[in-house]
């Protein structure tokens, strides 16, 4: 057996987050994570120098295994990516999870879904705050510490400035391509339209470098973002993990599966195996911080204390659709930047907004986008490569109370996803939907007849909520600073232990709770 004063299951931004303060206190800190790292290694040339002149391309486009062509189900492109398959792998077989009518995902790689997320991020403001059972200002130092360390980018005075609430921790934008400068034009030009009409848009913020940090390195528009950045310029928390390793009072071991938590006296036992032996092993702490993702975590609270009635979990809808711009047909071919580019906040109601990011088409494949054309595939293949460099796509979200979700324990540990939508999603969408083509036309682009597609529940893989922080927490939910009830000595840092969902970028806020978190129980256990 081994000890350690902490234990955090999980590497992803959660647990690097909740660890930090804790070494640089002089905390030992153990860190278990499952290891799975990638194969496919992308090079930092140009995506279209790569496409005309890689003659091994088909290992990162297809895969050896036709990975991209065995998950065409799939609701992400990220989930067909063979560069990024690794970040999923094994997860739902290692954590004993199974789901209805709801997409689940989840990672063992280092670092987790920051592996492969859209790097958005947003702070919640005062308001919003008040749904959480802990002071603002505890939080706000936390989105501070958090925003130095992974590098953020977008500062700008828009519309969007006051919502997304950050831009003091911000650098500068990175470098729009023509299409989005174009509906940024005229969106400018009618401006009194749009926000007479609960349109609101502005430049997204993106856990993307636009300056050099550390062994990282600005963003030089290569279009890779869905393949892998070799430059780092994408936050991965990864990274953060490389750094910690640097601190004598930190050690993790990677390749390690947990599956049971047991209390022994004062202290907490932590079993698993190694995924690659298969040797199992235990390890003793004083205190246990659970960062292995929503659903892992939420498992192993629920083993321990032997509950099998349902709990809740949040969850945003979330829908596509794609943009034309006429104007811009025939448009010259050129590099840029993958991830968001514009934002949009949309008032549904007065008490619902719901958001979204528009993104450059050209680093996916052409299937990505023939499925919302509305015509056979030979002649929406046609008509994509007549139109794609006058395309984006978008995405938008509502908050996580209209899914309906629940998890539950079944008799053999299994964890079990069950999910669906309110009944208000498709009106809300609906409404969405009004007013984006609406306010598109305005700027002289038309959402394809048929491409408004709202995707199936879970999509989103903003699973929170099913441990939350409450005032006075009941069994098997958590304290202000994230103790469980009836697990003294046990901590969740991840999404699991949101009290709320809104339709924002949630991974920024869940990073600040984990350093905060950790900051406090670095404060305790100096005292």
């Amino acid at each position: 057996m081994s000890s350690a004063e902490i234990l955090i299951i999980g590497s992803g931004p959660a647990g690097v987050s909740a660890a930090f303060p804790l070494v640089e206190a002089g905390v030992d800190v153990v860190m278990l994570h499952g290891g799975e790292k990638g194969k496919i290694n992308i090079s930092g040339e140009n995506f279209l120098d790569l496409r005309a002149n890689d003659s091994e391309q088909w290992k990162w486009m297809v895969g050896r295994d036709f990975h991209a062509l065995k998950m065409s189900e799939a609701a992400s492109p990220k989930l067909r990516a063979p560069s990024l398959s690794y970040v999923f792998k094994n997860f739902h077989d290692a954590n004993q999870i199974q789901s209805d009518n709801f997409i689940t995902l989840g990672s063992l790689a280092p670092g987790g879904l920051s592996n492969a997320w859209g790097c958005g991020v947003a702070c919640l403001t005062d308001s919003e705050l008040s749904g959480f059972p802990y002071l603002k200002d505890g939080l706000n130092i936390s989105y501070e510490r958090v925003g130095k360390r992974i590098g953020i980018s977008g500062r700008i005075h828009d519309d969007l400035t006051d919502y997304f609430a950050l831009d003091h921790l911000a650098e500068p934008p990175v470098e729009m391509d023509l299409q989005h400068s174009y509906l940024a034009s005229n969106y400018a030009k009618h401006k009194k339209y749009f926000l007479a009409n609960n349109f609101k848009m502005g430049r997204a913020r993106v856990a993307v470098l636009t300056k050099d940090m550390k062994n990282r390195y600005s963003c030089n528009l290569c279009q890779n973002c869905l393949w892998g950045c070799s430059r780092g310029s994408m936050y991965s928390a990864k990274y953060d993990l490389d750094t910690l390793r640097s601190s004598r009072n930190f050690k993790d071991f990677s390749g390690f599966i947990v599956d049971d938590l047991n209390s022994s006296g004062l202290n907490w036992e932590v079993s698993g195996k190694f995924s690659d032996s298969g040797e199992r092993r235990t390890f003793i702490a004083n205190q246990v911080i659970l960062a292995a993702g929503t659903l892992a975590s939420t498992r192993l609270v629920l083993k321990y204390l032997g509950y099998r009635s349902p709990v809740k979990m949040l969850s945003s809808p979330t829908a596509a659709f794609m943009l034309w711009m006429p104007k811009l047909l025939g448009t010259q071919v050129k590099s840029g930047f993958g991830l968001g580019q514009l934002s949009f906040v949309l008032d549904l109601d007065a008490n619902v907004s719901a958001f979204g990011s528009t993104f450059n088409s050209l680093g996916m494949p052409t299937s990505e986008f023939i499925k919302y054309i509305p015509i056979d595939r030979r002649n929406a293949l046609n008509l994509f490569q007549s139109i794609a460099t006058s395309t984006l796509i978008g995405n938008i979200f509502l908050p996580g109370n209209f899914t309906d979700a629940s998890v539950y324990l079944d008799k053999k540990n299994i964890l079990k996803i069950t999910g669906g939508y309110k009944k208000d999603v498709h009106n809300l969408f609906e409404r969405a939907y009004s007013i984006l083509r609406k306010s598109y036309w305005k700027m002289g682009a038309i959402i394809l007849p048929g491409s408004f597609k709202i995707a199936m529940p879970g999509s989103d893989i903003h699973y929170s909520g099913t441990l939350p922080m409450k005032k006075i927490p009941k069994i098997g939910e958590s304290s202000e600073i994230g103790e469980i009830s009836g697990m003294k000595g046990v901590f969740s840092v991840d999404g699991a232990s949101l009290p709320l969902l809104l339709e924002k970028s949630h991974t920024f806020t869940i990073m600040a709770n984990a350093d905060r978190i950790g900051t406090l129980l670095a404060e305790r256990l100096r005292n």
